[in-house]
């Protein structure tokens, strides 16, 4: 039976009142010496066997005894810093219950917070005197784990018997050894610990028209740094810093050095960085790698100009195929009207000839 339909059974008892003989049935023997506090009233078969003010009741391990059903228990109990008690029966008369509950942190010697106490025939309460002591936290038994292994991986799980914990290297190297372990009862771990693998990287490439900025070595070590710069007149393209990763390899691949472009115009302007300028006026008269250049073509039939756009990429700069930079002339056909073009120092004359058939 457990503490609550216990609890029940109590309580309904207690409401009762008292227990008639016509239920001795359910009443034990005397049993003496279990409650050492108790003191049996005489022992009784039927009420006639007690006198005009007492009843032949069950009085718990008095068995049937002659009891006065009026008679109370101390209540209310002096006041406790690791329990409290109330009332579960009306009143604190014979046979009434109480409950008395340790206070948050304290526990019984049973290991149960709580018990049950009976107002007895010789109006005291039943059982001794509840002791509620501290809880004592159990203590998990765990593995233990070296600082040198700590110091090396990143460990998911607690070391507590039973369970089992996953290691990764905290330097992201590959794991020699088993990466998962399980702690024992017998506060062993069931395998080795295992070991990071120490990674290095090979020398780095070298850059055409440019400098690695390193330390010579056969191989570096995972974190060492490399550092690229191009010669004059050449941008990087790329990174400027790469490292050694953890798994032996760099963090990107090398970068490039990119050559200027001459710009292929001698006698018109070009737009450079949003500004109109001439290609003697722009030093070396070269733009560096990535840079945009914006170049002028005459329309072939409108007497207006428009921009055509190219892209520097390491020394290669080629002008519009609208555009021509030195003179000399090209023929643009449109229908049966032929158009000469003449590209000129400041401008650009067209001329128009009409043709029956092609020329």
């Amino acid at each position: 039976m457990d503490f609550s339909a216990l609890l029940l059974l109590l309580s309904l008892l207690a409401l009762t009142g008292t227990v008639s003989l016509r239920a001795a049935g359910s009443c034990p023997d005397r049993i003496l010496g279990k409650e050492r506090r108790q003191t049996c009233p005489r022992t009784c078969t039927a009420d006639q066997d007690c006198g005009r003010k007492r009843q032949c009741l069950c009085d718990g391990q008095c068995g049937l005894s002659c009891v006065a059903p009026g008679r109370t228990c101390p209540w209310p109990l002096p006041q406790s810093d690791r329990s409290e008690a109330r009332l579960l029966s009306p009143t604190h008369s014979f046979s009434a219950l109480l409950e008395v509950r340790c206070k948050p942190g304290f526990t019984l010697p049973s290991g149960l917070d709580a018990t049950i106490r009976r107002c007895q025939g010789d109006r005291q309460w039943s059982g001794d005197e509840p002791n509620c002591s501290e809880s004592q936290s159990a203590v998990a038994l765990t593995c233990p784990l070296p600082q040198e292994v700590t110091d090396t991986f990143s460990i998911e799980g607690a070391s507590v018997a039973g369970t089992s914990i996953r290691y990764s290297c905290l330097s992201g190297a590959e794991i020699v050894g088993s990466s998962e372990n399980f702690c024992q009862e017998n506060q062993t771990w069931q395998y080795p610990h295992p070991i990071c693998k120490k990674a290095f990287c090979q020398p780095p490439q070298e850059v055409e028209r440019g400098y690695v900025v390193a330390i010579q070595k056969t191989e570096y070590e995972v974190g060492f740094d490399i550092h690229y710069l191009c010669k004059k007149n050449f941008l990087l393209d790329g990174p400027q810093k790469i490292t050694c990763m953890s798994n032996g390899s760099w963090s990107a691949a090398p970068p490039h050095c990119r050559a200027r472009c001459l710009i292929p115009a001698e006698r018109s302007r070009v737009v450079i960085g949003g500004v109109k300028r001439w290609p003697f006026d722009v030093t070396d008269a070269m733009v560096p790698h990535g840079e945009n250049v914006t170049f002028f073509c005459k329309h072939p039939w409108k007497q207006c100009s428009f921009g055509a756009a190219q892209i520097c990429f390491d020394g290669k700069l080629r002008p519009p195929a609208c555009y021509l930079g030195k003179p000399g002339t090209k023929r643009i056909q449109l229908n049966d009207i032929y158009l000469k073009e003449y590209c000129c120092f400041r401008k650009i004359t067209t001329k128009v000839y009409y043709f029956t058939r092609k020329p």
